[in-house]
């Protein structure tokens, strides 16, 4: 839709919208990371927000939006004399996840040089966002080197470009929103650092809430111009305290208080570096200013503190985000305000009150107290609590003993009652897995591929379009061909069979398949403990390594697959965690189930080699569903899965002074190596040379390992 949808009528995500305002107020603030389920109006607000900022005045023809008034000395359309500029709207310019380097941060312009012989800059979109927005949708699904050079650049306010005989500086200060969901994997800590601040937002669970989003959404679709009308005052007055806290912003004081209650709180939440130090204060003082206060309060290094710090302070990585707000409150009581002098009253806010919208529904000025844009959604209550409290839910009422929801009694086929979850012992650094040969997937950390970025092996044809020409190889392959080109000893000509593409080796991420034993014999002797205390190292591994997890649990009668392949570790840490134990051992089953994975899963992304790692004591007491004998069953399942090259590794979790040796009869059967719980370990030795020797001395391996 042309329209755009207005930023005063989503509903809810009130730490979202202030979050924007903040950055729009003052851009040195460093942006917003947007954190999120689906469906919770993300984008929506994001690209509302480009309404509300006031025109730039830039000078005429310049690609590179120099301001009239001070023009960039360096810039590469320069230099600007004096004169008059031009007003144009900001701009909200989207980096798509796919986008070459090139599309970036701009590259040598090819017609140019072809058709007139000179060396001229194309600039790319970080020159296009200069004061305006760079919104990345799905910033986690960047690849990190571009994540790089856009932090880079809106860290230092410039883009540096150094490549193919150009070098070119140019001004690139934007405000920097990215918005991603979890469930698809995390950023690195030192990515998510450069970030200002960061907002967690979800659903509301209020149906009036939910109500009111659907109802906007829904006459925004019906006529999208006059719904943007209804709400056209509202936005005008936004727009405009967000140019009067800009004019005010240079006025605000920062007092010592103020600054002691910022550095008292980044340390005791043990945060690492200075730029959390930095980026509270210039937030607090963005807060004042959007308040309508010269001075910086307690309150705003508190609200600065909810933004800034929830991804900066130290957590393990299976950690819920946020900050301990009793923690916060004890650490900030130590420092009293100081007396503001001659403050001006501040302007009261207007979404503390709100008054019925155009629509009927509730409405809040400084900014869209709502989640019902395109991208549907609902609220979240503000992190530093408010109006919006949720109540806690009621307890469910117990089902009928013949409902679907009545808890299952086990039978006899179960082989016994479920057990109740017991928690996992502590993760430790595991031996790094890998699948062998050379593969071509995703970028990571794990298994050699042939990526874009890395050292240079070796050349080849290009396939399709030319990306990284190896200029060594294509004259190489040129040379014998002169005497016969009638150039010998005239220039050397070069045709288009001639061109060699260079090829890169670095690392790619894998999909880690885990097949969980959670029947009743891996209950006995606690042993369930240690077992997802392995899986959660592992799980910790797949994190570092930026893989796909998926996790398929067998037990009683059959498998099922517990959480699909996703990027979020977070989430298998979760269902690990709740994860049951008792009765029978379907183990072909579940091996047949991750065939079944394996098989949709190659369909979805077959450049992504799997990893099967099989976590059982090896004992198969249950065909399931399948029928017949339960051995037999899971021999063929586990050949059947090695005849495909499904590169796997079994975790032997048999303990006690009397062992049957079943998990390395199912390893060979699967073509890889069995290892032991303490030889999962980093730092065991003993184990990591006897699984060396065990990959090196059996043909049908599909497993390499090295000490991480």
């Amino acid at each position: 839709m042309s329209t755009p949808y207005p930023f005063t009528a989503v509903v809810g995500q009130t730490d979202l919208r202030l979050a924007l305002l903040l950055n729009a107020v003052s851009p040195a603030v460093g942006g917003v990371l947007v954190r999120g389920e689906k469906g919770t109006a993300k984008s929506t607000a994001v690209r509302a927000l480009s309404a509300l900022l006031p025109q730039v005045d830039v000078v005429p023809g310049c690609r590179f939006s120099c301001a009239p008034a001070a023009p960039d000395p360096d810039c590469p359309d320069g230099p600007h004399g004096a004169g008059p500029g031009g007003a144009r709207p900001a701009r909200m310019v989207e980096l798509p996840v796919g986008a070459s380097e090139d599309r970036l941060v701009g590259a040598l312009d090819i017609e140019r040089a072809l058709a007139e012989g000179v060396k001229a800059f194309e600039p790319g979109l970080l020159a296009d966002a200069h004061r305006g927005i760079l919104y990345v949708d799905e910033v986690n699904l960047l690849h990190d080197h571009l994540i790089d050079l856009l932090l880079d650049a809106a860290a230092m306010g410039a883009s540096y470009v150094e490549r193919e005989g150009v070098s070119v500086r140019h001004a690139a200060r934007f405000l920097l929103v990215g918005t991603m969901n979890p469930e698809e994997g995390e950023l690195r800590p030192q990515l998510l650092d450069r970030f200002g601040l960061t907002v967690e937002v979800a659903a509301s669970r209020e149906p009036a809430q939910r109500v009111e989003v659907v109802r906007r959404r829904l006459s925004y679709e019906d006529d999208p111009a006059g719904f943007a009308a209804r709400w056209s005052g509202d936005e005008s007055e936004v727009r405009a305290r967000v140019v009067a806290a800009r004019a005010l912003l240079p006025q605000v004081r920062l007092g010592d208080t103020a600054l002691l209650q910022i550095a008292a709180t980044c340390a005791g939440f043990e945060v690492d570096g200075m730029r959390a130090d930095i980026v509270m204060a210039r937030t607090a003082t963005a807060l004042a200013a959007w308040a309508g206060r010269t001075a910086v309060l307690k309150e705003d290094v508190r609200q600065a503190a909810l933004l800034a710090l929830p991804h900066r302070r130290r957590r393990n990585p299976f950690d819920a985000p946020g900050l301990d707000e009793d923690k916060l409150d004890e650490i900030l009581d130590r420092f009293p305000d100081e007396e503001p002098e001659n403050d001006p009253d501040p302007e009261p806010d207007p979404g503390t009150d709100p008054e019925p919208g155009p629509d009927g529904g509730p409405e809040n000025p400084q900014g869209p107290d709502d989640d019902g844009g395109p991208d549907g959604g609902g609220g979240v209550p503000p992190q530093g609590g408010g109006p919006q409290d949720e109540q806690p839910p009621a307890e469910p009422a117990e089902a009928p003993a013949d409902s679907p929801e009545a808890p299952r009694q086990p039978s006899a086929q179960d082989g016994g009652p479920e057990q109740a979850a017991v928690r996992p012992a502590e993760p430790f650094r595991t031996k790094m897995l890998s699948v062998p040969g050379l593969g071509e997937g995703a970028a990571g950390r794990r298994s050699r591929a042939r990526t874009a970025h890395g050292r240079t092996t070796g050349a080849q044809r290009p396939r399709g379009q030319l990306t990284k020409l190896h200029l060594a190889a294509t004259v190489h392959a040129a040379a014998p061909h002169q005497k016969a080109r009638g150039r010998a000893g005239r220039g050397l000509v070069i045709r288009k069979d001639d061109l060699r593409q260079a090829t890169r080796e670095g690392r790619e991420g894998n999909l880690v398949l885990f097949v969980v034993d959670a029947s009743g014999s891996m209950a006995a002797r606690q042993r369930m403990s240690a077992v997802k205390g392995a899986v959660l190292s592992l799980l910790l591994d797949a994190y570092q390594r930026r893989d796909k997890v998926g996790l398929i649990t067998f037990r009683g009668a059959a498998a099922q697959l517990a959480l699909p392949p996703t990027s979020s570790v977070d989430a298998a840490a979760a269902r690990l965690e709740k994860l049951p134990t008792g009765g029978r051992t379907p183990l072909g089953s579940g091996l047949l189930k991750a065939h079944e994975v394996l098989r949709i899963e190659r369909l979805r992304d077959p450049s992504r080699r799997p990893l099967l790692v099989v976590v059982t004591d090896g004992r198969a007491t249950s065909a399931g569903a399948v029928g017949g004998d339960p051995r037999e069953l899971t021999a063929r399942s586990a050949r059947l899965l090695a005849a495909e090259g499904v590169a796997s590794v079994v975790v032997d979790c048999e303990s006690g002074p009397v062992r049957l040796g079943l998990a390395g009869a199912l390893a060979a059967d699967l073509g890889g190596p069995a290892v032991t719980l303490d030889g999962l370990r980093a730092d065991s030795l003993a184990g990591l040379v006897k699984d060396v020797r065990t990959a090196v001395t059996t043909p049908a391996s599909h497993i390499t390992r090295r000490a991480a």
